[in-house]
């Protein structure tokens, strides 16, 4: 189960000296999700240093205490009050029923649950048959509830990884997590129903979350967080344009509220800037060039607050 948080109050509300911050204890995911999420904070600001203590990493934020868990162990110590914020899969939040708040959606590792069944399993239509079926997967709560949502005959066998090897021989299908379904493939498995999407998200307990002063701190690195992934969708552009143009090009210019405008020395125009979105990029510089831009200049932006 996730809660909504709403809304959080101004970080400078409550700030409180560093060296009086109560430990707020963060949970960093193993697995394939470690390295965005590494990478999310590196790019942050936020630096995390292994070192020899594997388990339990050092982060550049005052008064924060750091270990790595399996995503699904993520959401249960949230869940449980053990740890006060953490990156998990929404896949795990939800077979786990945890009690947390989500804070934000990265949209890192993105990956669906999946139905995926041996192609000689189907009929000519590609459905199962009607006959009982052993489906294996880790995702107990979540195929029980598509068992009962398609009145099918079967049970469930708990697997610890590896799920895709079970057909033919110890399972008839699987539940399992897919981001591009070339191991499914390659398991002569074809995908049947979709149960779940899924993507790493940033949790806090409800206890964390419902406290003014580590409400406040998660506040400051959502922000921070959010910065990053709002400046990888999008560039700077500059260009300068006449005073005839200006109009024109100002017409198709996206922005993430109003571009800047400065006048270019001896009336010669304007230069103009503004953070446009990476996916208008191709279509936007030829028009702007055909409206009268000049000097064209794209860059990388590394964090955007609004």
């Amino acid at each position: 189960m996730t809660l909504e948080l709403d809304s959080l109050p101004e970080a400078a509300a409550t700030r409180t000296s560093s060296t009086t911050l109560a430990p707020l204890r963060l949970a960093l995911p193993k697995g394939r999700q470690q390295d965005e999420v590494i990478r999310l904070l590196a790019d942050a600001g936020v630096s995390v240093a292994m070192g020899g203590r594997a388990y339990r990493p050092t982060v550049s934020l005052p008064a924060v205490e750091t270990k790595l868990l399996k995503p699904q162990n993520v959401v249960e110590m949230l869940g449980a009050g053990a740890r006060d914020l953490g990156f998990a899969g929404a896949d795990w939040a939800e077979e786990k029923a945890a009690p947390v708040v989500e804070l934000l959606d990265t949209g890192l590792n993105p990956v669906r649950i999946v139905a995926a069944a041996p192609r000689a399993l189907l009929d000519e239509d590609g459905k199962l048959p009607r006959r009982p079926l052993v489906i294996a997967t880790e995702y107990r709560r979540l195929t029980e509830a598509w068992i009962r949502e398609m009145g099918l005959d079967a049970r469930v066998l708990s697997t610890c990884g590896a799920t895709e090897v079970f057909p033919p021989e110890d399972a008839d299908l699987i539940v399992d997590n897919s981001s591009t379904g070339s191991t499914l493939q390659a398991n002569g498995l074809d995908v049947i129903a979709e149960l779940f999407s899924s993507s790493t998200r940033l949790y806090a307990s409800e206890a964390a979350a419902a406290d003014p002063g580590r409400r406040a701190r998660l506040d400051e690195l959502v922000l921070l967080l959010r910065s990053v992934l709002d400046a990888r969708q999008r560039m700077m552009l500059e260009l300068n344009v006449a005073a005839a143009d200006l109009d024109g090009v100002l017409d198709i210019l996206p922005s993430m509220r109003q571009p800047t405008i400065a006048a270019l020395r001896g009336d010669a125009g304007f230069a103009v800037r503004a953070a446009v979105p990476r996916a208008a990029i191709a279509d936007l510089v030829p028009r702007l060039k055909q409206l009268g831009g000049s000097d064209i200049v794209l860059s990388g932006v590394s964090q955007l607050v609004p």
